[in-house]
């Protein structure tokens, strides 16, 4: 029997995962540039309407499939995850999630991608950045915003303190491993990775006069009388 109408949300669902995991893999394959709308379409057995009604065109869909992997970070962020947590074991949490993900062989590819193809595709970089790293930002500002209003930090500027604390955790360590100078973490050295990170980033490296380790946290900046 033929199916006439609007197919139902859970195809739709479906459609849509299979096209951005055809994406996903082409991207990788061919890069931006080199890779038209029409191979998309082909590979996914989706229209190219479709692709311009869900996303309006390929920058769009890019983003689209750099929204989907930050995804993975910004659930660990959400209210219901963090009220059944401490704010340390919630970055813990979000940290290992984040290392994971952008450490994987693919995604340093098509960041390695992104950085060599934005200069030609300035849409491209929009969308990634928008999509990525910025919403990533924001999600985790939002965070510190929740823990200052109950006290848990300092206060002072959210999205600096997000800023930082990725920037703690992407290191140059990051930086090594995309220049193919580092192999990819295991489960193991990422755990090592992330607590010594938060580690520095909620207690500093001071000691107090003593000359031991101070037992509190160094603040980073003097609190608004």
């Amino acid at each position: 029997m033929i199916k006439c109408g609007r197919p139902r949300k859970g195809e739709e669902l479906l459609s849509r995962d299979r096209l951005l995991d055809t994406a996903s893999s082409l991207f990788l394959e061919y890069g931006y540039g080199n890779l038209s709308l029409e191979t998309i379409a082909r590979d996914a057995r989706v229209s190219m309407r479709t692709i311009y009604n869900q996303f309006g065109g390929k920058a769009g869909l890019f983003g689209a499939v750099v929204r989907r992997c930050s995804d993975q970070f910004v659930t660990g962020l959400s209210d219901e995850h963090v009220l059944e947590r401490s704010p340390e074991d919630t970055l813990v949490f979000f940290a290992k999630q984040f290392l994971r993900r952008i450490t994987q062989p693919d995604v340093v590819r098509m960041r390695a991608i992104l950085i060599g193809e934005s200069p030609r595709f300035p849409d491209l970089a929009t969308q990634f950045y928008e999509q990525g790293p910025q919403r990533t930002l924001d999600h985790l500002a939002q965070f510190f915003a929740r823990q200052q209003q109950a006290g848990h930090f300092v206060v002072m500027d959210p999205h600096f303190l997000a800023d930082q604390f990725l920037s703690a955790l992407r290191s140059e360590r990051f930086q090594k491993l995309q220049l193919g100078l580092e192999p990819t973490p295991d489960e193991a050295e990422i755990d090592v990775w992330v607590r010594q990170a938060i580690g520095l980033f909620l207690h500093g490296s001071l000691k107090n006069r003593q000359g031991s380790t101070s037992d509190t946290t160094v603040e980073p900046c003097v609190r608004n009388p």
